[in-house]
């Protein structure tokens, strides 16, 4: 478990004014952005007709095999193999050219293990070399004319009703993207307006200017592309992505001047990739991994939390418990638990001091938790009741929400996902006198870039980190 944060900053805390703590989360201070999901995100090509595709050419490479004994047997053994092996483009525009390496590389596969596990099996009816140069071209050729079919009937109904697209950047880039756009329609999008900060007045499509127009730009023309035309934009207009992929909108990152980075997508010649800004809903898996991995802590470290309870209680006195309220998902408040390593004065202490680290009148069992993190343990109760997660951004009082809110841009956003007692800018060191924008910033990048994975990495990193503990 990771132990409390404490303030970024040498000097003055410009948010200790004195003020009452407030127990709401504020408006959101970093956009505001909030698009009615008018319609459901936009869906990704069907895979189907590329596994018909994919299926046919497996048949017609099997008519190789007919002459061997078993023909029925490999036939499934390779219809199966070459399922399983099949490319999957998310390209924006594919073509088939471009797969032809990877289409040809995998069936190679396919058919050198076919031929391996056939000899292993019955050394006697191995495949010859012809048969298995023979089976190779047919599927590979069939592979190709099938997925370059389906590739084609796509790009002609692309063209025929292209994905009408808002352009984010500055006015005189976007404008150049929107126009070169317009110029090649072969590539699927049509820009309809510039989202900038303001016009730059020359000609070209509307520039929107508040949110206002870009929402009503997005419910008239049925928006289904958004491409953000500068590297900058994504910091910059980070709440407004993510606005726009929750209304269903794909996000592409598009390289208006020299590429960047190592794509091999392009639009009408200009690099792009694939962003996913947009807040990722809290997987069944994910709430699996927290009341499994709770629930086994609560039980191993019970003796533990026994032993702390009754040494802070002889050692401190009555009141071993630490509630305090805190800010969780979406701006909802929940009360958090924690051993007692800390008197405060009243409860405005208790809402706005940051940290009690350096607190000298500490006991010295109390300053022992902390050092180790153990007076986090309690919080597995509030993941298992559901108010926090294992991984995730850590919670805050509702007094410093406001503060960092107004401050840090993007601090807001964090609250997209369920808070956690450990997370991605736990483990990269900012515990302690660290940046809040720093945290904020890998809070959001682990949101944006959420997996399963992802936590199961965090945690294992986490449980590293308690064998040699610096506390808070």
């Amino acid at each position: 478990m990771i132990a409390e944060n404490t303030v970024p900053s040498p000097g003055a805390q410009p948010w200790d004014n004195g003020c009452t703590p407030v127990s709401v989360l504020p408006p959101r201070a970093d956009g505001g952005f909030r698009f009615p999901l008018r319609h459901p995100p936009e869906r990704l090509a069907s895979p189907l007709p590329l596994l018909a595709a994919d299926l046919i050419a497996a048949l017609v490479g099997a008519v190789a095999l007919v002459p061997a004994s078993g023909g029925p047997l490999l036939v499934a053994v390779l219809v199966s193999g070459a399922l399983l092996l099949r490319p999957n483009s998310t390209r924006p525009v594919p073509g088939v050219l471009e797969e032809v390496p990877l289409v040809c590389g995998r069936i190679a596969v396919t058919w050198l293990g076919l031929a391996t596990l056939l000899a292993a099996h019955d050394p006697e009816r191995s495949l010859a070399a012809p048969t298995l140069l023979l089976g190779w071209t047919l599927h590979a050729v069939a592979a190709c004319a099938g997925r370059g079919t389906v590739h084609w009937r796509r790009r002609v109904a692309l063209l025929r009703h292209p994905r009408t697209a808002l352009v984010i950047g500055p006015p005189a880039t976007a404008q150049r993207v929107a126009a070169a756009l317009l110029r090649h329609p072969g590539c699927g999008v049509r820009p309809v307006g510039v989202v900038a900060d303001r016009p730059d007045g020359s000609a070209g499509l509307p520039v929107l200017t508040t949110d206002e127009e870009v929402e009503r730009a997005l419910i008239q023309n049925g928006v289904r592309v958004v491409l953000s035309v500068a590297p900058a934009v994504r910091t910059e207009k980070g709440p407004l992505l993510r606005a726009l992929a929750e209304s269903g909108c794909t996000v592409w990152e598009l390289d208006a001047d020299c590429p960047a980075y190592e794509t091999r997508d392009r639009l009408a010649g200009f690099a792009v990739r694939r962003l996913n800004p947009g807040s990722r809903r809290r997987s069944a898996g994910k709430r699996l991994l927290d009341v499994t991995v709770s629930g086994a802590l609560l039980v191993l470290v019970s003796p533990v939390l026994l032993v702390c309870a009754v040494v802070l209680r002889l050692t401190d006195g009555p009141g071993v418990a630490f509630r305090q309220e805190r800010i969780g998902k979406d701006g909802r408040p929940f009360t958090l638990l924690k051993f007692r390593t800390h008197r405060p004065v009243d409860d405005h202490e208790s809402a706005t001091r940051w940290s009690v680290a350096g607190e000298r009148q500490m006991g010295r069992f109390c300053r022992f938790l902390r050092q180790t993190s153990l007076d986090e343990l309690p919080q597995l109760w509030n993941v298992l009741w559901g108010d926090m997660s294992l991984v995730g951004p850590r919670p805050e009082r509702p007094y410093f929400v406001t503060q960092f809110s107004q401050t840090y841009p993007g601090y807001a956003a964090r609250h997209r996902m369920q808070t956690g007692i450990t997370g991605l800018a736990q483990i990269n060191g900012l515990r302690g006198d660290t940046s809040i924008e720093d945290r904020a910033r890998f809070d959001n990048a682990y949101i944006d870039n959420w997996s399963l994975w992802q936590d199961v990495c965090i945690l294992l990193r986490t449980a590293a980190t308690l064998v040699r503990p610096t506390g808070s």
